[in-house]
C-alpha cells in the first residue's frame, strides 16, 4: 500500500515533467523560450509565469554549476569512504536545481540560511570547490579553517549550515528582521526540509515573520523522506506550502532549475514589496541517503531511485532543453564536464594533502573582530589564545 502511494506521487510529478522539456519557441541564436510547470498557489491570486526565456550564457552557467555540485558531492562520498572525511556528512546530489535556481532568482546582496545539507548552497553562494572539500576533510585551507566541517560552512551573506533540525528557521527570521530594520531592500531565504517542517520553532518563526511583515522567503525542500520516513507517514498535512496558514505559499517543481528560478524571483519581489513573508515548497529528491551512515534503500527501492534519475534528473532536464533548442551542443557540454572533473580532482588532491589546523588555533575566531583573550580548555590548566 505504501509502495503504491509513493509510486503515485513520483508518477504524478514525472508526468508533469514530460512536457516541460519541449521548447515552446525559439527567439534567436542566443536564447529560447520554454514552458515551465505552473505552481500550485495558496492565498495568492497570481503566481510565477508559465514560460521563461533562457539565454545561452545562463544555460551554460547553470549547467556548469549543477554539474559541479553533483560531482563535488560524489567526490565527497568517495573521500568519506576513504576516511578522509569523518563525522556527519549530508549530500545533496539530485537537488542541484534547488540551490542553483534559488541563487539565480535573488541578488548577491540577499541572504541565505539553510540546514546541514548545505554543500551545494555553499558553492552557489560563492565558495570554491577547493574550500568546501578542504573544510570537509578538516584542513586549514577550508572555508571555516578546518573547524566547521560539513554542517558549518559560511561565507558573505550565507549563514550556514546548521546542525540542529529546524534551528535555522528563527535565525532566518532574525536575518530578515535585520534587513527590514536597515531598510536595505534585501531579503532572506530560509531553507528547511520536510522533516523540519514539523518542528515547533518553524511555526513560531512563521508567526513572528507574519506579525512583523518580515522580508523572509521560507523554503521547504521536500525530498519526500526526511531522515528516512515517507512524508505521508510523518505529516498530517503534506501540503507544506500551505503550512504557513496565514502566509501565502506556492508549490514548485524543485527538479527544474528554470521553475525554481522564476518562483524565487516571484517570491523575492513579493517580499521586497513590503507584503511580508511567503512560503515555497520545492518538490525535489535526494539520490543519497539522509547522511553517509544511511544507505538510503531501507525505506525506498533502488528501482524508485533509478526511475527518478532516468525521468526527472535536474541536470538531464536542462541538458535536453539546451541541446534540443540548439543553445549548446553535446560536444560543448562534454567539454564542460571534462573541465569540471579536473576542477574537482584538483580540489580533492589539495583537500587530502593540506595540513590540519594546529592545536594553538583551536580558540581562534570566536569573534569576528576583538582583541586577543584567553579561552579555557578542557580543564583550568589548559589555555588557548583567541585571535580574531
Amino acid at each position: 500500500m505504501l509502495a503504491a502511494l509513493i509510486s503515485r506521487v513520483l508518477r504524478r510529478v514525472a508526468q508533469k515533467s514530460a512536457h516541460r522539456v519541449l521548447v515552446a519557441s525559439r527567439n534567436s541564436s542566443n536564447d529560447a523560450t520554454f514552458e515551465i510547470e505552473k505552481c500550485d498557489l495558496y492565498l495568492l491570486e497570481e503566481g510565477p509565469p508559465v514560460t521563461t526565456v533562457l539565454t545561452r550564457a545562463e544555460g551554460l552557467k547553470y549547467y556548469r554549476m549543477m554539474l559541479t555540485v553533483r560531482r563535488m558531492e560524489l567526490k565527497a562520498d568517495q573521500l568519506y569512504k576513504q576516511k578522509f572525511i569523518r563525522g556527519f556528512c549530508h549530500l545533496c546530489d539530485g537537488q542541484e536545481a534547488c540551490c542553483v535556481g534559488l541563487e539565480a532568482g535573488i541578488n548577491p546582496s540577499d541572504h541565505i540560511i539553510t540546514s546541514y545539507r548545505a554543500h551545494g548552497m555553499c558553492y552557489t553562494r560563492g565558495l570554491s570547490v577547493r574550500s568546501i572539500l578542504t573544510e570537509l576533510t578538516g584542513r586549514r585551507g577550508g572555508c571555516a579553517k578546518g573547524k566547521g566541517g560539513s554542517m558549518h560552512m559560511y561565507t558573505k551573506n550565507f549563514y550556514g549550515g546548521n546542525g540542529i533540525v529546524g534551528a535555522q528557521g528563527p535565525l532566518g527570521a532574525g536575518v530578515a528582521l535585520a534587513c527590514k530594520y536597515k531598510g536595505n531592500n534585501e531579503i532572506c531565504l530560509t531553507l528547511y526540509g520536510d522533516g523540519a517542517a514539523n518542528q515547533g520553532q518553524i511555526a513560531e518563526a512563521f508567526n513572528m515573520a507574519a506579525l512583523w511583515k518580515l522580508p523572509c522567503v521560507f523554503i521547504c525542500e521536500n525530498n519526500l523522506y526526511a531522515m528516512g520516513t515517507f512524508t505521508e507517514r510523518a505529516a498530517a498535512s503534506t501540503d507544506y506550502y500551505k503550512r504557513g496558514n496565514f502566509i501565502p505559499g506556492l508549490k514548485v517543481d524543485g527538479m527544474d532549475v528554470l521553475c525554481v528560478r522564476e518562483a524565487t524571483k516571484f517570491a523575492a519581489n513579493y517580499c521586497r514589496s513590503g507584503k511580508g513573508p511567503i512560503l515555497m515548497e520545492l518538490q525535489t529528491y535526494r539520490y543519497h541517503g539522509h547522511s553517509m551512515s544511511d544507505p538510503g534503500v531501507s525505506y525506498r527501492t533502488r528501482e524508485e531511485i533509478q526511475e527518478v534519475r532516468s525521468k526527472r534528473d535536474p541536470i538531464m532536464i536542462l541538458q535536453d532543453r539546451m541541446v534540443n533548442s540548439k543553445l549548446a551542443t553535446v560536444e560543448e557540454l562534454k567539454e564542460i564536464g571534462t573541465e569540471v572533473k579536473k576542477e574537482i580532482d584538483d580540489a580533492a588532491q589539495f583537500a587530502t594533502s593540506d595540513p590540519e589546523p594546529c592545536l594553538e588555533e583551536l580558540g581562534h575566531h570566536v569573534y569576528s573582530s576583538d582583541s586577543s583573550f584567553e579561552v579555557r580548555g578542557a580543564n583550568p590548566w589548559i589555555k588557548f589564545k583567541s585571535v580574531s
